[in-house]
């Protein structure tokens, strides 16, 4: 399941502009639709958040996350996911839920988790 990375500026700045926001205390989604037909997602951590090893933390549990709940191809759409100061302190599974929360929301079809057979 590999996405195409945002790392252009003027593509996060558009997101963030002309995106739909969906706020929670553990992270903030910014959905917007692109011309690519593919889906390209960029994650980020301010200084807010932490030092260094603080902020990458937060970017690889949503990383993580990520792969949980997102499926293969979403389509056409920028996601940019934005770090809150509880991100480092969270387990990945908790941030699925989340996640799952919040791109629902905005739209977008997730992968829902499996269940325990017993």
């Amino acid at each position: 399941m590999k996405y195409e990375a945002l790392v252009r500026n003027n593509d996060f700045v558009r997101t963030y502009k002309r995106g739909k926001s969906q706020v929670h205390a553990h992270v903030v989604v910014y959905v917007n639709k692109n011309r690519a037909g593919h889906t390209r997602v960029g994650i980020t951590a301010s200084k807010k958040v932490g030092g260094a090893v603080v902020r990458n933390r937060a970017r690889r549990v949503i990383r993580h996350a990520l792969y949980q709940v997102l499926p293969p191809n979403v389509g056409g759409v920028d996601l940019v996911f934005v770090a809150r100061g509880q991100t480092p302190h969270l387990k990945s599974q908790q941030l699925a839920k989340t996640l799952r929360k919040l791109l629902g929301r905005a739209g977008i079809q997730t992968i829902e988790p499996q269940q325990a057979t017993p």
